[in-house]
Formats: structure tokens, C-alpha cells, sequence
């Protein structure tokens, strides 16, 4: 994210942000349940591709489309009642037809390949949608001053049936602080896991990575586990892993600089 957002409000921008950071956390996790995919696709596991590719599906059924549903119901239409919005819906719309159709297909694939295929395409459609949600239509509401987007926020809640303190919440998670170190277990030397699937957060943009790995986090199942590769020794997010999931996740150093931090994180069966 490197754009600059100007809210007219405190509100307003602790609802942009509240949103910014949700649409990070449905990357991370769609990453994850995508590398897994593609992870025993190369490896030819054939148990283990139905197994992700029903997590998949299940994620976007369950979360992925509804939430593009609500987006069509609350913050689209005012968007696009604006003339300088009016292309950019459509734009998103389509966008949106076309991310419900691959989901379609995910779910009706009887070919391992092909599905691994769909399910990158979609993780690569739906990146680069939310960065135009996060870089074009929350600064055009925010510009408008005859809208308040915490409301819109409020009537996105409403439309998925979500707690009206979800966006607190995601503030919350945003706002955690930057110092110190919780606990939690390192060790160096140790190998990778089984087939865990990996997240480059090299690539994220830095307002948004923490919320990234959280949402990948978020999907790792127990007893499972996923691995991370970092920019830098990623201490103030352990701290903040911890203080989310307090003893979830064994942490193993797997490679310690000097260009990239390579972390495994394993979370407890039970």
C-alpha cells in the first residue's frame, strides 16, 4: 500500500483502515490455503489436493464471495452514484462476476492440475482487485464529503450479518504496538515442515504485511503449520502472535538473514 489516504474524520480513516487491514488478512489467508493447493499438486499427493482444494472452496464460499456480495450492497452503490466512480464499479463488478465464476470452476474441478491452475489465477484476479478497493475506491469515498464511510463500514457489517464491533476490532489488531518480544519457542538449524505451504512477505507492502500473516495465521489448521520468509527478524510480529494467540504457535528459526528471515511456524494439535 503506497498510496496516501486523506479522511475528512477519525472515523472515517479508522474505518479506512479497519478495511484496508481485513482485505490484507483475506489475502494472507486465500495465499496460504492457495500455496497448499499448489504445494501437493507438485507433489502429486492426491488425497492431499482435495483436501486443499475443499479448503479453498470452502474459504471463498464461505467468506471470499459473501463479502464481495456485501461490498455490492454498501460501499458499491455510492461509489458509483458518483461520476468519477461510475467506470471504476463497473470495473469491479466484472471483476467480481468473473472471481465468482472461478470459484465456480474450483468447485466443480475433477482435474488436479486444472484446479491448481483456477485457484492461482483467482488468488492473482483477487490481489490485484483489493489493491484497487485499498488504492481507488476507499480514497474516492473519503474525498466525498457528503459521505461517511465508518457508515458504509457499518452497512458492510449488516450485509454479511457480522458483529458491529468487527471494525473495532480490526483497528485493534492494527494498532498493536511495534516493541518488545512476547514468548514463544525458536530454534535454529531445524528443517522445514511436511509440505507446509510458504508466504514471501517480502512482497507485501510493509502497511499491511502484519495483517497479511495474520490472516494466513488464521487458516493454519491444528497441527499444522506454514512457513514465512521476512525482510528482517521479524521480532515485533512474534511479540504480536503471541498476544493475539497466547502458546498457538511453536516458532522454529529456519534461516537468519542476512537478506531474508525464513520462520516456521507449527500451531499446537489441540
Amino acid at each position: 500500500m503506497n498510496h496516501l489516504v486523506i479522511a475528512s474524520n477519525e472515523a472515517d480513516a479508522r474505518a479506512a483502515t479497519a478495511v484496508e487491514q481485513h482485505h490484507a488478512e483475506m489475502t494472507g489467508t486465500l495465499t496460504l490455503r492457495v500455496e497448499a493447493l499448489l504445494a501437493a499438486t507438485s507433489h502429486g499427493d492426491a488425497a492431499a489436493v482435495h483436501a486443499a482444494l475443499a479448503e479453498v472452496v470452502a474459504w471463498c464460499e464461505q467468506d471470499l464471495v459473501p463479502h464481495a456480495l456485501a461490498e455490492e450492497e454498501s460501499l458499491y452503490p455510492v461509489a458509483h452514484g458518483r461520476d468519477e466512480g461510475r467506470l471504476l464499479v463497473d470495473c469491479m463488478l466484472a471483476e467480481h462476476r468473473e472471481i465468482t465464476d472461478l470459484v465456480r470452476q474450483l468447485s466443480t474441478s475433477t482435474d488436479m492440475v486444472r484446479a491448481a491452475a483456477v485457484a492461482h489465477a483467482l488468488l492473482v484476479m483477487f490481489t490485484s482487485h483489493q489493491g484497487k478497493e485499498n488504492e481507488l475506491l476507499l480514497p474516492l469515498l473519503l474525498a466525498a464529503p457528503d459521505v461517511t464511510v465508518a457508515d458504509l463500514l457499518g452497512q458492510l457489517h449488516g450485509a454479511l450479518g457480522a458483529d458491529s464491533d468487527a471494525d473495532a476490532d480490526a483497528d485493534a489488531d492494527a494498532g498493536r504496538g511495534e516493541a518488545g518480544c512476547g514468548d514463544h519457542s525458536c530454534s535454529c538449524g531445524e528443517v522445514d515442515g511436511p509440505g507446509y505451504p510458504e508466504l514471501d512477505a517480502r512482497t507485501v507492502p510493509h502497511a499491511i504485511r502484519h495483517a497479511t500473516i495474520f490472516g494466513a495465521l488464521d487458516s493454519v489448521p491444528a497441527g499444522g503449520g506454514m512457513v514465512l520468509t521476512a525482510p528482517h527478524d521479524p521480532l515485533p510480529l512474534l511479540a504480536q502472535v503471541e498476544q493475539r494467540a497466547p502458546g498457538v504457535f511453536e516458532v522454529a528459526y529456519l534461516q537468519r538473514g542476512p537478506e531474508a528471515w525464513r520462520l516456521r511456524f507449527r500451531r499446537a494439535a489441540v
